[in-house]
């Protein structure tokens, strides 16, 4: 079993601090360049919602993103930062009168910190029935190692 956890239940005060900081300035800056109409409800949580774990050798990141396309989506790593910007473009019909509007365009992006450094030049994305799938390989330094125990000799 690894020694490192990613929930942020185990995870450090520091790291839950910038992880409660991301969602606050998401949640602030989501909606500034929208129309009023078009603002989401003070009570959404940030996009998109991810889940991130790890095995031995690599880090798992999935983002549930329905409706995008890759040429939506842009992931970039850089040491331990991986940052995810996608765009959904609204397309308004030409004289329709909308009863109901909640899918809209909208803007995202997310920079999430990974506890281990990532070999950036390996990483994977994939998209699959709306959801993003990135493996991101850990940096050799940064697996963890059995280490085998010496006696010392008595005397």
């Amino acid at each position: 079993m690894l020694a490192r956890r990613i929930d942020s239940g185990f995870a450090s005060p520091l790291t839950r601090l910038t992880e409660q900081m991301d969602r606050l300035f998401d949640d602030v800056f989501f909606n500034l360049d929208r129309p009023t109409w078009l603002t989401a409800p003070a009570t959404m949580t940030v996009y998109p919602p991810i889940n991130v774990w790890e095995d031995e050798t690599n880090l798992y990141v999935e983002a549930d993103v329905p409706g995008l396309k890759m040429d939506d989506l842009e992931v970039l790593v850089e040491g331990n930062q991986l940052t995810l910007r996608g765009e959904r473009k609204f397309e308004p019909r030409e004289k329709a009168n909308f009863y109901r509007c909640e899918q809209t365009g909208y803007r995202f992006h997310r920079v999430i910190t990974l506890p281990v450094e990532i070999d950036a030049d390996k990483v994977e994305a994939r998209l699959h029935d709306g959801v993003l799938h990135i493996t991101l390989p850990k940096v050799e330094s940064a697996r963890a190692r059995k280490i085998q125990v010496k006696a010392l000799p008595t005397g």
